[in-house]
């Protein structure tokens, strides 16, 4: 792994920055300070021709005149000196760079030039890089984001190579909702250099790095990549967006970074050849991998589906069925055992539709249990439901009054939330949650913290479902 050219750019000791300054507006200085805001460990130079420090940090005015040859070069100039700033790094030995300058090959003849410039430029000194036009890249692991927005969040599982920034740096706050977070990203740009089969082969191979999500505008080497795609997918799951298969898209992809994309069943046909899921929106792209990255994989396609109330659970299993899932009866032990906990008025078809419980810990507690030992199940979907309101009215019923009041709710809440994510981790069988509640609700929130999957609603938590039974069948596929 440490000789791939991709580990130093995601794991530098020490980072020279071209293009920084003290004005706060720059897209220089937004990257020097994302990358002291994550408490880089190593030395971070800033290369200015006439400040003497950038942003508390001793600047220098050249490459040539760094006291050390840094690990990385993060490059952030007008277009016209990039090739001369490159060339400078490497004659002062600095060996990989990301480059963040845009106006190269996505923006007509003369970008095409200047960015075979760029990378001639580069291959002479030996350096390899990521970018031109792109956003950077981040490794909350090793302290590391070399992009314009703040990462804000604990270090996650998700390693991502997008070649839209976007779909990596404002994604930053939307996992964070989910308690979820990036192993690594990369934005890969034009891909002058480096492109996004080599971003796969390095998640492959990064430890922190549970399952590889890919956004993607055009493949330019479609035989590796699905050859890179056969050997990784039967360890490591790949989920990918793919944006251009319309005439609308393809038009977009090529103005954005000078892609040109395919039809879309040719990428179909690709993904299906590499063993990578398709997701068909960014929402999906990111719920597969969280329920990849955490969800054990189901033994077959029978799902039993667990609500509180009738119409989610009947949106569950309209979403069950369109995604090739099955929702068989539960099988009569199971029946037997449910008895004791489920009202008259509960229903034991599938979905389990309680209504009400006597008990509300049975909901929380006793019933999963229960489902998930049934013979005809191989994975679970529960509505979570634990409104804090009705906690609220049952605490104060107890005589609690005062500030003691939420206290006692919000103990509750989490209590039950620990309970039940030990419960869900120690199973053997997909269990995925969904609710219309957000992490503002504790027990969601708890959920969400113990790296438990709840998906904001049945259609998408059904989606997920999918997605880990159609990772089985490729992975059995391609072996």
């Amino acid at each position: 792994m440490k000789e791939h050219p991709l580990f130093k750019i995601a794991n530098p000791s020490s980072i020279a920055i071209l293009g920084a300054s003290n004005n706060f507006m720059s897209m220089g200085t937004s990257v020097l300070s994302s990358i002291q805001a994550l408490n880089f460990k190593g030395p971070i130079y800033p290369v200015h021709p006439k400040e003497k420090t950038v942003l508390g940090l001793a600047a220098y005015p050249s490459v040539e005149e760094l006291p050390e040859v840094p690990d990385l070069a993060v490059i952030v100039l007008p277009t016209r000196i990039v090739v001369e700033a490159m060339d400078a790094c490497g004659k002062k030995g600095i060996r990989h760079a990301i480059v963040v300058s845009g106006g190269f090959g996505e923006s007509g003849e003369n970008g095409v030039s200047m960015q075979k410039q760029l990378k001639e430029t580069a291959q002479s000194h030996g350096i390899r890089f990521l970018g031109p036009n792109c956003i950077g890249a981040v490794n909350p692991h090793h302290n590391f984001n070399a992009t314009f927005l703040t990462y804000g969040q604990k270090p996650g599982f998700i390693g991502m190579a997008s070649q839209s920034g976007s779909f990596i740096t404002q994604m930053f706050d939307y996992l964070a909702l989910f308690g979820l977070g990036f192993s690594t990203g990369f934005s890969v740009g034009n891909e002058a250099d480096t492109d996004i089969v080599d971003c796969m082969e390095y998640l492959a191979q990064c430890p922190n790095t549970k399952v590889i999500g890919l956004y993607i505008e055009s493949i330019r080497r479609g035989d590796r990549f699905i050859e890179s795609a056969r050997r990784i997918a039967p360890h490591t799951p790949i989920v990918a967006y793919y944006a251009g298969g319309t005439e609308a898209g393809r038009r977009a992809g090529f103005s954005h970074t000078g892609s040109l994309a395919g039809p879309d069943r040719v990428y179909d046909g690709v993904f299906r050849q590499g063993g990578i899921i398709r997701a068909y929106s960014i929402e999906e792209l990111y719920d597969f991998c969280w329920c990849l990255g955490t969800c054990p994989a189901p033994s077959g396609n029978r799902v039993l589906v667990q609500t509180h109330s009738g119409g989610p659970g009947a949106v569950a299993a309209d979403a069950c069925d369109r995604a090739g899932l099955l929702l068989p009866p539960l099988s009569d032990e199971t029946r037997g055992r449910l008895a004791d906990y489920l009202p008259h008025t509960a229903s034991m078809n599938n979905p389990v539709d309680l209504t009400f419980t006597r008990d509300p810990r049975d909901y929380t507690d006793v019933i999963p249990r229960l489902l998930v030992e049934d013979a005809n199940t191989d994975a679970i979907l529960m509505y979570m439901l634990q409104p804090p309101s009705s906690v609220r009215r049952a605490v104060v019923a107890m005589g609690v009054k005062g500030e003691q009041v939420e206290e006692e709710v919000t103990a509750y809440m989490e209590g039950r939330s620990l309970e039940m994510a030990e419960f869900i981790k120690g199973c053997e069988k997909p269990f995925i949650g969904f609710s219309y509640a957000t992490g503002e609700n504790s027990f969601i929130r708890g959920l969400y913290d113990a790296g438990v999957p709840v998906l904001p609603s049945p259609n998408r938590a059904a989606r997920a479902l999918w997605a880990l039974v159609e990772y089985v069948r490729l992975r059995k596929k391609i072996a």
